[in-house]
């Protein structure tokens, strides 16, 4: 199987699984604890992807600058910094130790 193929599998059956879910009834949807599970499942996932980009490097766990950028960023966000200032501020963190050579 070639890559093309790969990904044109892929996305037809993205497209099947998304046109199938407006198959199910609205009223098993409009649930408290379903509405609760999808709110808190978005953010676990939006986690877990943030923590593997940011310690993983293939098979490994890394530390390096990401993740004193990520400490950059959780800091300006707790004291509620606009979004764009938290990026380029963790971005300039990561870039400063790895110039500098204090982290890989």
């Amino acid at each position: 199987m070639t890559m093309w193929l790969a990904v044109i599998v892929a996305a037809l059956a993205c497209t099947a699984l998304k046109q199938i879910g407006y198959l199910v009834p609205a009223r098993w949807l409009e649930g408290v604890r379903t509405t609760r599970t999808t709110d808190l499942l978005t953010v676990a996932l939006l986690g877990a992807l943030v923590a593997v980009q940011t310690v993983g490097s293939g098979m490994a766990v890394v530390l390096d600058a990401r993740l004193a950028g990520l400490a950059a960023a959780a800091v300006l966000l707790s004291m509620r910094a606009p979004f764009l200032v938290v990026v380029l501020a963790a971005a300039v963190v990561a870039a400063t130790l790895r110039a500098l050579g204090l982290a890989a």
